[in-house]
């Protein structure tokens, strides 16, 4: 009896198998290197060393470019380039606003906590000491935007939690800032995290609410240099 051939992988492997498109992977790279800062704002890309870096032709990086243009993290000039924008006391001023509006709700929102959520949070606070004793300070922002991201979807608001994410890139992008010109607001993120979590634990919504306030606002201050 002749030998069975060998099964051909399901479709699903054959598909994950496959790279991203050319186009994605230039996004990936540009948007990752502006977000932990290594493009800094003022910048200036161009089309030809994006294309060498990432090993495509010129065609799939105007693509990504184009995509990062409507972010809002890159300014495109025909010819030349794209400059990677700085970021503003504008957009600062409007990202906490928006992150206070969004997070006082959250947090008394949050009260009376489930066993899950403070689990959750439990589990983030230990990820972000563990990250911030690596000094990785990339991994440290996204895994501080995480601990909040978690309470405001746990307030059940669809739109809410869809509004907050997208202003997920800006956070990261000033929280890398924050620690990368004030070190010792890593230790001090950590404890007023910690202070938010005992308040939700303790069922003080109105505390909770009040330690957000103080947290958030502190990245207005801090982004653009008023601190003393």
């Amino acid at each position: 009896m002749p030998a069975a051939s060998p099964a051909s992988p399901p479709a699903a492997h054959r598909a994950e198998s496959k790279p991203p498109p050319a186009a994605d992977r230039v996004y990936s790279h540009v948007k990752k290197a502006v977000l932990d800062r290594r493009y800094e704002g003022g910048t200036l890309l161009t089309e030809g060393d994006l294309a060498e870096a990432v090993g495509v032709s010129r065609t799939p990086v105007r693509e990504a470019l184009l995509r990062l243009e409507v972010e809002g993290l890159l300014k495109l000039y025909p010819k030349k380039g794209a400059l990677v924008l700085a970021v503003s006391a504008q957009e600062i001023a409007d990202v906490v606003e928006t992150r206070l509006l969004v997070e006082e709700f959250a947090a008394r929102k949050a009260v009376p906590a489930s066993p899950g959520l403070i689990g959750r949070l439990e589990e983030l606070l230990a990820q972000q000491r563990t990250l911030a004793e690596a000094g990785d300070l990339e991994a440290v922002s996204v895994a501080d935007r995480c601990f909040h991201a978690e309470i405001v979807r746990n307030a059940g608001n669809q739109i809410l939690s869809r509004l907050y994410d997208q202003l997920r890139d800006r956070q990261l992008r000033m929280g890398v800032a924050v620690m990368e010109a004030h070190p010792g607001r890593i230790a001090a993120n950590i404890n007023e995290h910690a202070e938010l979590l005992e308040a939700i634990r303790s069922g003080d919504a109105e505390e909770a609410a009040q330690v957000v306030r103080r947290h958030v606002g502190r990245v207005k201050v801090l982004v653009r240099g008023e601190d003393r």
